[in-house]
């Protein structure tokens, strides 16, 4: 067993008011400057385990992808070569690195602008894009496991636990391992995409999907994004990510802010990719 689990894990639960009313916060946020949030969750199974033949990651996605940065930082602690494919990277972002980009490449990523081959060479684990896999359930129990063990220890009743999604592995592990009822909603494609990621994983025991009316496109710049995150730093003084948590906040907003829900928020991490994003929101919305 490989020793790095002290600060990777356990990460505290605070109470906050917003718009009048009372909500936990799993702060996952708050689990590693370097390794947080549900990607943390997801490849601490890569952190905690031997490879003995594992000498490079090969993984997918955008090149600001909070699921990167996380593998750059796995890869360097476990000493691995990364190599990350990507359909596109802007000029602009080449030009001037920035956020899990910047942060990414300083930890050793070696970025290929081109399709992913569908043959590795031999000592190389492949992680799909988002971190999509069944491994993930190893850290997302202990979660799980966590949560269980702060709702006893502070006596909650009818607790329900929500989360944003983007591939869904994270809400359909803890719906698994959790005796609460666990909401999502969908922050990339619809709630029929995140019921089919659901579904490629494990077929049954799957957490509600609340959808919005609003068809949002992930990546995309919405006002409301950009209102509500301030809105939350304002009331809470807590920085949440603005792809994911954002439209978590707005549904939560929605579907269950009154007094007869007893809410824990799982805070989704990826901060670093916010430095990106509030960028293109000042830009756009404050200019």
């Amino acid at each position: 067993m490989v020793q790095f689990s002290m600060t990777y894990t356990n990460s505290p639960t605070q109470e906050i008011t917003f718009n009048n009313q009372k909500f936990f916060i799993k702060r996952d946020d708050l689990l590693h400057k370097d390794f947080s949030g549900n990607k943390a969750r997801k490849f601490y199974f890569f952190l905690e385990n031997e490879f003995k033949d594992v000498k490079k990651v090969v993984s997918h996605g955008s090149c600001q992808s909070n699921a990167m940065y996380s593998l750059s930082c796995l890869c360097k602690i476990r000493n691995w070569k990364f190599d990350y494919y990507v359909d596109h990277i802007a000029s602009y972002i080449k030009e001037n690195p920035i956020g899990n980009y910047k942060g990414a490449l300083e930890n050793g990523m070696n970025i290929k602008e081109l399709e992913v081959p569908l043959e590795f060479e031999k000592e190389t684990l492949f992680i799909p894009e988002g971190g999509a896999l069944e491994e993930a359930k190893f850290g997302i129990k202990i979660l799980a496991d966590e949560i269980i063990e702060w709702a006893e220890k502070t006596k909650q009743e009818d607790l329900k636990v929500f989360l944003p999604s983007g591939t869904g592995t994270t809400a359909l592990y803890l719906q698994k391992y959790l005796p609460f009822e666990v909401l999502t909603c969908a922050c990339v494609g619809d709630s029929e995409y995140l019921k089919k990621q659901f579904n490629h994983l494990e077929s049954q025991n799957h957490p509600t999907i609340l959808q919005m009316e609003k068809k949002y496109h992930f990546g995309k710049l919405y006002k409301e994004f950009y209102q509500i995150h301030k809105k939350l730093k304002m009331q809470t003084d807590i920085e949440f990510d603005l792809l994911y948590d954002s439209l978590g906040w707005l549904c939560v907003s929605k579907y269950l802010s009154d007094e007869e829900n007893n809410i824990l928020y799982i805070h989704q991490g990826g901060l670093l990719g916010n430095i990106s994003m509030m960028q293109r929101y000042k830009y756009k919305f404050d200019s």
